[in-house]
């Protein structure tokens, strides 16, 4: 049982998605903070509620519920569900660069099989300074490829106005690219000029 419940922490802390981890983070130890713990190792079932903290090495992942079951072939699928109010959210160092991943949503799901991560709704992803929001985004963890859409499930809703768009920020890879100013923003008045005498 203890390899087991050591196996599905592992599984529950690549929720963020494997291949933009730091690689370091795979042999850091596993830290589980939860109100409550249940386990089903006939069905190989683990669940744990109540504001529930997953951390190894940079990677940390907040929860109202996570459920990780694994299937006859060993391999695991971990969910990840926001607590009442709130969004699931995880945080992890990108491998060889000095910034993070992360991201939230109602529910993320990761399957070790497939490598995917799936974020439903109210779904937003950051990394580095690029970012994607949508109701549904899935991130390939072997070709690091996204698909993002405004629907539930991987669907696209008829073009809308306003609300239900999918939405992306992509900023130039130059060195030190200055973010926008928001759409709000007023240019700040020039300086005054000196009288000509």
């Amino acid at each position: 049982m203890k390899t087991l419940h050591i196996i599905t922490l592992i599984c529950a802390c690549q929720i963020a998605g494997s291949a933009l981890a730091e690689k370091a983070d795979r042999s850091k130890p596993i830290n589980l903070e939860a109100d409550k713990v249940t386990v089903d190792d006939r069905n190989k079932v683990h669940t744990y509620e109540g504001n529930v903290v997953l951390t190894q090495g940079t990677m940390i992942i907040r929860a109202g519920k996570v459920v990780i079951t694994q299937d006859l072939e060993g391999y695991q699928k971990g969910v990840a569900y926001a607590p009442q109010g709130g969004l699931a959210k995880f945080r992890q160092k990108r491998e060889g660069r000095d910034d993070y991943v992360d991201g939230e949503a109602e529910r993320i799901e990761q399957d070790t099989r497939t490598e995917l991560t799936k974020f439903f709704n109210k779904a937003w992803v950051r990394s580095g300074q690029d970012e994607v929001r949508g109701e549904y985004i899935q991130y390939n963890g072997v070709t690091e490829n996204y698909v993002v859409t405004n629907g539930p499930n991987n669907t696209v809703l008829p073009g809308q106005q306003g609300g239900g768009r999918v939405r992306a920020v992509i900023m130039p890879k130059g060195a030190g690219a200055a973010p926008a100013p928001a759409a709000d923003a007023r240019p700040a008045a020039p300086p005054s000029a000196a009288p000509a005498k």
